[in-house]
């Protein structure tokens, strides 16, 4: 007869509250879902005089995954799993640190009409941004809107024309590009995914996703969603699938010589317990 003791050692599986998502070295904690598929090119063989393949042929391999993450007061992107992520960028990226000049011209006018702003996201290391107007003034930019725009007779609207105030440095090109902080998620360079699950029973296992790349990234909200999710498809280059390992404890000892120690901590749980456990009457003792 198996007593409960023999019960509790069985295989066990693992569930979403016993799995943490480590990246970068740093636990993902608004993690709430991650999935991977695993898919290969076979092609069959045939010849005449056969109707089944008499082979079949190998090709790539392709890996590829979502990352589904719960969106709180910042975006992922600015959590200390990807703190300090560079790339390098040319200086007439979407979001340089440097001056922009929008020339655009009124309608039933010839005139052209000049407005600059500054964009300094890509130096902004702060998920915190203060708002001050609806007009896009805010710490890290600033913009200026010229009242031709808004102007009520000119009811045909504008033609913007984006130039830049800078040209292409032929003579050094290292002044065209410059190091800076990502601004998109699929900037970060390839990162590795460690994925720990440790259950209640003791038992405990890992799993690693190496050399990810992020693809696409989705959002949305509404009126009737609870919660705002970040959706992410990623592709990386190998898995490490789901091995089991013994978590241990330190034992650093007391006393002139004496070397540290590590026991499994699964050893220490089922230390405190006996063969035949009484429920209902008098159990063991745990100390």
């Amino acid at each position: 007869m198996a007593t409960s003791l023999d019960l509790s050692r069985t295989y066990t599986s693992y569930s979403g509250v016993d799995i943490r998502v480590i990246i970068n070295g740093a636990q993902a904690g608004n993690m709430q879902a991650l999935s991977y598929a695993i898919q290969r090119e076979k092609a069959p063989i045939y010849v005449m005089g056969s109707v089944d393949p008499i082979s079949y042929s190998r090709g790539k391999r392709g890996i590829a995954g979502t990352m589904i993450s719960l969106m709180m007061d910042v975006h992922m992107l600015y959590t200390p799993s990807f703190t300090g992520e560079r790339y390098l960028g040319d200086k007439d990226e979407i979001f340089p640190s440097s001056d922009y000049d929008f020339s655009h011209q009124t309608a039933g006018s010839s005139t052209q009409v000049s407005d600059k702003f500054t964009l300094n996201n890509a130096t902004n290391e702060s998920a915190t941004v203060a708002l001050q107007d609806v007009a896009g003034n805010q710490a890290g930019g600033s913009w200026s809107t010229d009242s031709g725009i808004t102007d009520p007779q000119f009811s045909g609207g504008t033609t913007k024309r984006l130039s830049r105030t800078r040209e292409y440095d032929l003579t050094d090109l290292g002044n065209n590009y410059s190091v800076a902080k990502v601004f998109y998620v699929d900037q970060i360079l390839p990162f590795d995914v460690t994925i720990v699950a440790a259950n209640e029973y003791g038992q405990s296992a890992q799993m690693r996703l190496y050399g990810c790349e992020i693809l696409n990234e989705g959002s949305g909200f509404s009126i009737d969603d609870i919660v705002i999710e970040n959706q992410m498809t990623y592709v990386c280059r190998t898995i490490l699938p789901w091995r089991s390992f013994s978590l241990k404890v330190a034992d650093v000892g007391t006393g002139v010589g004496v070397n540290p120690t590590a026991t499994s901590m699964r050893d220490q749980l089922y230390s405190h317990e006996t063969d035949v456990k009484v429920r209902g009457g008098q159990g063991p003792v745990y100390t």
